[in-house]
């Protein structure tokens, strides 16, 4: 009587078995990730397909793109709103996203060198009130803030949207820096003491160069929040002449709400490339500083 025995599988069966498995975990992960990305994107080409319709086309079309695109929308942007040019409103914003960076890489960096590399009296303390202001909702700060800003006579300048960013008032950039500067060793201070550096010279050409990626990670997230502010700008600036982009935008509604919707997607579409343009120059930094983040001895 003969009997019939299995042979267990070969090693090049269980290697073609998990290439196999490993190829299908790879295109289900891709394929989600498509479907993640254009998700995010729709929005986007959203816009740009918008900005070519007519603006009796844009509300109620489901076409992502039209069929016979034009260009009138962006032709109508150099005659400007309500007479003011369009280059008007970014110059405004440009000013008030430039001023804002200088601000908070100033002011924050220079706080955050006190809180992470000076010992005083008090300090762990005025660090956790710092902390305590992000959980302080904007609305409960806007209404004192605004009447404080009145009796001073300034209202509808850039000032109130500016002051803050100088005096340190953002805490979360603050804990960043703060952070990243308490990583960097002890003995690059206890090294320039002995040189006779004192704490200026030490946070201008020592901690300073070093903590270059929080800089420019707190560059390029405030320079996107100045810029697409509305809140601000919209309590503080009455006259149209000072208005940002993101107030020159509510301008093309009439008085009786009827909106010119293909101009103002054109515009939310030129808007959106000062903001590209300056992550795209810093993204460099931005990696670089991600990945060398540590210091090795």
């Amino acid at each position: 009587m003969s009997t019939v025995t299995g042979k267990a599988p070969g090693p090049g069966a269980a290697k073609t078995s998990a290439r196999v498995r490993g190829r299908a975990g790879s295109l289900v992960w891709h394929t989600g990730a498509l479907l993640v990305l254009a998700v995010v994107l729709y929005p986007v080409l959203w816009v740009v397909g918008a900005s070519f319709k007519p603006s009796r086309e844009i509300i109620g079309s489901l076409e992502l793109f039209p069929t016979g695109p034009v260009l009138a929308n962006f032709k109508g942007l150099a005659d400007g709103i309500a007479d003011i040019p369009i280059a008007t409103f970014f110059q405004n914003s440009l000013f008030y996203a430039l001023g804002s960076v200088a601000g908070i890489l100033v002011s924050c960096s220079l706080t955050a060198y006190a809180f992470a590399r000076i010992r005083f009296a008090g300090r762990n303390v005025l660090f956790s009130l710092m902390i305590g202001t992000l959980l302080l909702p904007y609305h409960v700060l806007l209404i004192p803030q605004y009447v404080m800003f009145q009796k001073a006579g300034l209202v509808n300048t850039y000032v109130p949207l500016l002051i803050g960013k100088y005096l340190a008032t953002e805490a979360f950039f603050v804990f960043l820096m703060v952070q990243f500067m308490r990583n960097l060793p002890r003995e690059l201070d206890e090294a320039a003491r002995l040189d006779g550096c004192g704490h200026l010279r030490i946070y201008w050409s020592i901690v300073l160069p070093l903590c270059r990626p929080a800089l420019i990670t707190s560059a390029i997230f405030t320079f996107i929040n100045a810029w697409n502010d509305f809140m601000g700008p919209l309590i503080y600036l009455n006259e149209p002449g000072k208005y940002t982009v993101s107030l020159g935008m509510m301008m093309f509604r009439d008085q009786e709400g009827v909106a010119n919707y293909g101009g103002m997607i054109a515009m939310s579409l030129v808007a959106l490339l000062p903001v590209l343009l300056f992550f795209l120059a810093f993204q460099r930094y931005l990696i670089d500083g991600m990945a060398t983040s540590g210091l090795k001895g």
